[in-house]
């Protein structure tokens, strides 16, 4: 493989890829004039439209509300998402995708819709879009309401890309970090890099044309313990990425870590630290908005405690302004939710948004946040350029060889897990081990002395335990893992 570079691809290396990529299951053949697909789109009504929707709301200062929710038949996910639209009162809705098509396993994602039908209930864990094909994307999405976006984890996606965008979704969720490094144990960065640079590629070639497309790097990552400065990070990096293929709407993310200020202040600091590396490095005409994912840790058992945590994530989406706002279920510890409760999760985030929309927090704290926030991702992407040599696509595959971008509790053999994260005596989301994260000694300091503060109040020492007992913290009732609860 040549090395990768932060380059758009031209016409003729796109192509030659796209000749290889829609022969890998047979509904690619309906996607083989890519002007179909585009004059497709722009037949779709501005309110099914994803970024009509999101830019209205950030102009307006509303949060916007989505599920995540996928099902095998295309009748069923029709039935399924014009509930969450109705009875959830969703403002956006989602298709996530199977397990199967995420791995490119289409043979086994036919088993699963054939055994679905026979049993008359989903036998796959989200919606199958590849084997559906283009037709079958239409069907779905002209029967829905609200604007409809592909969420799914998928490192190689591109045939899904192709197949989803012909079929009229006008979002799309992922990226060749955040859909590599928390996913993924053996697929080289440069790999998944190369994937959605194609991918970035193709959403351009859209937005040529005259149709705006949505993309959406993946905020939480793991889910567990992120610190923001990480998730940051790698928003950053992917929204570079996709804006030098032509993108030019995108979504960045944050997944909810806890405590409110540093939460507010993560959501606050992820739009103008985006905004800011776009306009660096020439891609000020890029369109940022955010989204805050609610709390994707362990989940209590009892559903009242359940109802809680989704309530505090929808605090901060409302506080922080976050444009859009992805909501859980007070089923989450159980396995799949029932649409219902589905439903009850966005009912429940929608009253709380509008209960507080119009509030805010102390602002002195907020801002000490704040600053802390984009000095420490600052440190992590000005590092990515320099290991790069000013090429953001090799600097991101050096920086995760190195250990300067970290993810924690990642499955990739590629990814360093080094630098450990613990809770502050505030429940904030500090370093317990740095490893090799590039941090000014100011930073080092700051998050010793967070650290050796809260071992002081727990009369103990500061250890792995700490990290341990946070883990499961929220998932027992609390929020910082103390001794003995």
């Amino acid at each position: 493989m040549s090395e990768i570079r932060n380059k758009k691809l031209s016409n003729d290396e796109f192509f030659a890829l796209r000749e290889e990529i829609i022969t890998q299951w047979p509904t690619g053949k309906d996607v083989e004039k890519l002007e179909d697909g585009i004059a497709y789109q722009k037949t779709i009504p501005p309110e099914r439209v994803f970024t009509t929707a999101l830019n209205q709301a950030k102009a307006e200062g509303r949060t916007l509300v989505q599920p995540r929710a996928g099902v095998a038949l295309i009748d069923k996910q029709i039935e399924l998402l014009n509930f969450l639209a109705k009875e959830g009162e969703a403002d956006l809705l989602p298709s996530t995708i199977d397990s199967y098509t995420r791995q490119n396993r289409y043979e086994e994602a036919k088993i699963g819709i054939e055994e679905s039908i026979k049993s008359g209930k989903s036998m796959l864990n989200g919606f199958p879009a590849v084997n559906h094909g283009v037709h079958g994307c239409r069907e779905l999405t002209e029967n829905l309401t609200k604007p409809v976006q592909v969420r799914h984890g998928t490192p190689d996606a591109r045939l899904l890309t192709e197949i989803t965008y012909a079929g009229g979704f006008t979002s799309y969720e992922g990226g060749g970090i955040s859909y590599n490094i928390p996913y993924a144990k053996n697929v080289p960065m440069e790999r998944t890099i190369q994937d959605w640079q194609y991918i970035d590629r193709l959403t351009g070639i859209y937005e040529e044309a005259g149709v705006a497309i949505n993309r959406e790097p993946y905020g939480p990552l793991t889910g567990t313990l992120v610190p923001p400065f990480v998730s940051h990070s790698v928003a950053i990096l992917e929204a570079l990425l996709a804006a030098e293929q032509g993108v030019k709407n995108i979504t960045v993310g944050y997944g909810q870590c806890g405590n409110l200020v540093q939460d507010v202040a993560a959501l606050q600091t992820l739009q103008d630290l985006t905004d800011e590396y776009l306009r660096r490095y020439g891609y000020g005409d890029v369109t940022v908005t955010t989204v805050l994912h609610q709390w994707m840790g362990g989940f209590p058992q009892d559903e009242a405690k359940a109802f809680a945590v989704i309530s505090w994530g929808s605090v901060v989406a409302a506080l922080s302004h976050a444009t859009k706002v992805i909501v859980k279920t007070p089923h989450e510890a159980m396995g799949v939710p029932t649409k219902e409760a589905n439903a009850e999760g966005l009912r429940c985030t929608k009253q709380i948004i509008n209960m507080l929309g119009d509030q805010s927090l102390d602002v002195n704290s907020l801002m000490d946040e704040k600053h802390i926030i984009s000095e420490e991702t600052r440190c992590v992407v000005d590092k990515c350029f320099e290991l790069g040599e000013g090429d953001i696509a090799l600097g991101s595959i050096r920086a995760v060889q190195a250990g300067v971008l970290d993810i924690p509790w990642a499955p990739s053999r590629y990814n360093a897990g080094r630098m450990l994260p613990a809770r502050d005596n505030d429940g904030a989301i500090r370093i317990f081990n740095i490893g090799s994260v590039p941090f000014s000694q100011n930073l080092l300091d700051f998050h010793k002395q967070k650290m050796e503060e809260r071992a002081k109040y727990e009369n103990r020492k500061a250890s792995f335990q700490m990290v341990i007992d946070d883990v499961y913290a929220i998932s027992k009732g609390r929020l910082v893992g103390r001794p003995g609860n």
